[in-house]
C-alpha cells in the first residue's frame, strides 16, 4: 500500500517517544509533527534525521483506512490501546 497524498495522518495521531529535529522531547497523541509540511509531506523523508520509528512505519489497510478521517480514527485508537 502506498501513504495517502494529503493524509499526514502518522504524522498527528500516534505519539513518538524519540527526538525529532524540532520536537527534542518527542511528539504527544494528538500534536502535529513539527516536520510535517503544508502538503502533509514529511519534511525529513528519506533523511538521517528521521525518527526510526517513523522510518519502520508502512502504511497498511488496517491503519490507514478508507480515508484520511479513518486513518486518523484508527491511528488515535491504536495509540489509545497501546498506552502504557
Amino acid at each position: 500500500m502506498q501513504c495517502r497524498p494529503g493524509c499526514g495522518a502518522c504524522c498527528i495521531a500516534p505519539s513518538i517517544s524519540s527526538s525529532i529535529p524540532g520536537m527534542p522531547q518527542g511528539k504527544p497523541a494528538g500534536v502535529r509533527c513539527v516536520q510535517l509540511l503544508p502538503d502533509l509531506r514529511c519534511a525529513l523523508f528519506g533523511r538521517p534525521e528521521r525518527p526510526l520509528v517513523c522510518v519502520a512505519l508502512r502504511p497498511e489497510p488496517a491503519m490507514c483506512g478508507a480515508s484520511r478521517a479513518d486513518a486518523l480514527s484508527r491511528l488515535a485508537a491504536l495509540e489509545a490501546a497501546t498506552r502504557p
